[in-house]
């Protein structure tokens, strides 16, 4: 039960902070763009994020590493579930 919820609090950060880099990257809703907005996405994907790529290739990086990292937990809490009964 907690790590559902400790998976569900993740995927929330990641989904706000997804939000905030479009909005700021695209200049939705009036918002001046802004090349920082990415910036709560890359704690989230640690230690995905601090891999070195290609300039054009970060930003693709930046999203998808926090949902790599939702994805290891989802597998984590899944196994130990099973394990329990």
């Amino acid at each position: 039960m907690t790590g559902r919820i400790i998976a569900a609090a993740f995927a929330v950060a990641y989904l706000l902070a997804l939000a905030i880099y479009f909005i700021g990257t695209y200049g939705l809703f009036g918002q001046n763009p802004d090349p920082l907005s990415g910036v709560f996405l890359i704690p989230l994907g640690l230690p995905w994020s601090l891999m070195e790529v290609p300039e054009s290739r970060a930003a693709a990086l930046a999203i998808a590493a926090p949902l790599i990292n939702l994805l290891i937990l989802l597998v984590i809490i899944w196994m130990i579930s099973k394990r329990s009964g």
